[in-house]
């Protein structure tokens, strides 16, 4: 009887320090995202709101830059507030539905509260305005296919700005 609870215990503990080590660095939410500027791939013209696509995309690509850029100890809460993707749509025009016309003036931008953590204490939080105004003179952008290159790429210099130390690994 003794031995099942002593074998209990460690098998409990044993769980809750995976959990603790499989834990995100990152977590994202999206506060609002049907009042979005312009965060949908999926509606041409000048909807408000965001698709699922572009939330998955990018909570994705923020909890990868957090495994990149954040040691062990530390955890990150981002509340997105508002995105407005790189170009518009012009859907006066012909035959181009569907297509994002990328001008000087539709630069990226995202709006949001972040709070970083160290071992459960705020080591600081801050609301920001991340965007790239110059995005259309980002290198290596012309052989790219993905839909949402400007945003991660501006994603990425914000974060390595913010928060890079000395816990970095690749990125896919």
């Amino acid at each position: 009887m003794r031995s099942t609870a002593v074998c209990t215990s460690i098998a409990l503990l044993a769980l809750f320090m995976v959990s603790l080590a499989n834990a995100a660095p990152v977590e994202v939410v999206f506060k609002d995202p049907e009042k979005f500027s312009d965060a949908s791939l999926d509606s041409p013209g000048y909807e408000r709101g965001a698709d699922p696509y572009v939330m998955k995309e990018l909570r994705s690509y923020i909890q990868k830059l957090g495994e990149r850029y954040l040691p062990a100890d530390q955890q990150l809460q981002i509340e997105i507030r508002n995105i407005d993707l790189a170009g518009r749509f012009e859907p006066w025009r012909l035959n181009a539905y569907e297509v994002r016309f990328m001008r000087e003036i539709t630069w990226p931008s995202i709006d949001l509260h972040y709070v970083l953590k160290q071992n459960g204490q705020t080591v600081s939080q801050a609301d920001a305005r991340v965007m790239d105004q110059s995005y259309l003179q980002r290198p290596g952008r012309a052989g790219r296919s993905d839909r949402l290159y400007s945003e991660k790429a501006m994603l990425s210099d914000w974060f390595r700005r913010q928060f890079a130390g000395q816990h970095q690994s690749g990125l896919n």
